[in-house]
């Protein structure tokens, strides 16, 4: 499967909870239907928190991989 190029890109690296997600719902709220966001973060307690978080918005987590103490996380608004 192709993933297209996310639409928007959020860097919350450096950042603890909860700012990561804090940072993600605000993003998010500025994107169009269908869009994709990017976020990049440090804090490993984001990988639990933005699971939750698309669970229980409705946002679709289309990926999350991590690397070198990075976790990237695709989102797409529904």
């Amino acid at each position: 499967m192709t993933t297209a190029a996310p639409t928007t890109t959020l860097d919350a690296r450096g950042l603890n909870c909860p700012l990561p997600i804090l940072r993600t719902r605000k993003a998010l709220t500025t994107m169009a239907s269908g869009e994709t966001l990017l976020v990049q973060s440090t804090d490993p307690g984001s990988v639990k928190d933005i699971e939750s978080f698309c669970s229980q918005t409705g946002n679709e987590l289309l990926s999350a991989s991590n690397g070198d103490g990075e976790f990237k996380f695709v989102i797409r608004k529904p």
